[in-house]
């Protein structure tokens, strides 16, 4: 069987690793970038970090921060209308999940213009030019799409989250700076982390997983089960830790799939605006115990990463429990909600979303099928 493992050309890590961008926009023969990023960013001045650098190298660009959370299809058209009118020829995003996801829109549209209605782009669309050129520098330490092959857009008319899923829409350079990260609200920190122990954790167990996956996946639970407390508390080296982790476990899902955290989660998206990473730390220890008689052996290695006493020699069914348990106190002592309630979510949405879930071209990865009555008892427990 063959396996595909899709990368950046090049990523720098660290903290001040900025300080590379427009040497590497220069020596890559650009002249002007459309920068891509939220109005948020602009104001408390973290855009600003990497604007700074590129008016003193004399780099010429133009701003757009049309962005929401969860962007809608408007924000990408409005996008793709900036980048055609700006002159620009490569495309810089700075942002968390949101700007990262609108740019490489904007980047697939421009090049191929034949699926500028957006909606198009879902699942795996036949695309044939490779997006204009991104330089992906995040601030948050969660998606990890900077090294991605995914984006996900909000069709606000039909109340859906979709999937786009494109080699061509990976970024040629990726910049992960945890100082562009330092400044962002707790809130923001726990919510981007959980995001990336989903992708981790998901990663690990899904049906797509192999040996190579296996090890970037492990390694990033490894680092986030140890990490993630002190960077959501301001710890700088953990923050640059947590910089790396969830990039590797990018590095690791984007190339074989997801599963059903990410397919509930979406739906809680498009319904009631809940930020992704909040919505997967409500999911994430209670989808892991619907999967746990589906995921063999990992289970161990999930409790021994999070340093479980005995998770080594304890039976299979008590160490799955373990690492289920381990990952739910990681939840509560992060301070995450864990009840859909806490968003909106009441009794009469039960059954539209977990259509929504069964739809979403992430299930298909998860270890244990789900029937639509399964997923809306899922969403059930945790109302």
């Amino acid at each position: 069987m063959a396996h595909r493992m899709v990368w950046n050309q090049m990523a720098y890590f660290g903290a001040g690793s900025i300080s590379v961008i427009p040497g590497e926009l220069t020596s890559r023969g650009f002249s002007k970038a459309l920068v891509v990023s939220d109005a948020v960013l602009v104001e408390t001045g973290v855009t600003t970090k990497v604007t700074a650098l590129l008016d003193e190298a004399g780099f010429a660009y133009e701003l757009y921060t049309d962005v929401a959370p969860n962007p809608p299809i408007e924000n990408v058209l409005a996008g793709v209308a900036a980048f055609r009118a700006s002159g620009a020829d490569v495309l810089v995003a700075i942002g968390g999940g949101s700007p990262q996801d609108t740019c490489k829109a904007i980047g697939i549209i421009v090049a191929n213009p034949e699926f500028s209605d957006v909606r198009s782009l879902e699942g795996v669309a036949p695309t044939k030019n490779p997006s204009v050129p991104i330089v992906a520098v995040p601030t948050t330490a969660g998606t990890a799409s900077e090294t991605t092959i995914n984006y996900v857009i909000t069709d606000v008319e039909n109340r859906r989250k979709f999937v786009c899923v494109d080699p061509h829409d990976i970024p040629v350079l990726a910049v992960v700076d945890s100082e562009m990260m330092a400044t962002a609200p707790r809130a923001l920190k726990v919510a981007t982390g959980l995001d990336a122990l989903t992708h981790a954790i998901e990663g690990y167990i899904t049906a797509g997983a192999w040996e190579l996956s296996d090890l970037f996946h492990l390694k990033a639970i490894q680092v986030i089960a140890s990490s993630l407390r002190a960077a959501a508390d301001g710890d700088e080296q953990a923050m640059e830790r947590m910089a790396l982790a969830q990039y590797v476990a990018g590095m690791g899902y984007s190339n074989v799939g997801l599963g059903l955290v990410h397919a509930m989660a979406h739906p809680l998206g498009a319904f009631f605006s809940a930020p992704h990473g909040l919505a997967n730390g409500i999911l994430l220890a209670p989808v892991m115990a619907f999967n746990a008689a589906a995921s063999g052996e990992k289970y161990r290695d999930i409790a021994l990463a999070f340093g479980v006493p005995g998770a080594a020699a304890m039976p299979l069914d008590e160490v799955r429990k373990a690492a289920v348990d381990a990952v739910a106190q990681l939840t509560v002592d992060l301070g995450n909600p864990t009840r859909i309630s806490a968003i909106g979510a009441s009794e009469a949405d039960l059954a539209p979303l977990a259509q929504a879930a069964f739809d979403d071209v992430c299930a298909g990865g998860n270890p244990r099928s789900a029937s639509v009555a399964e997923l809306e008892e899922l969403y059930r427990s945790v109302l």
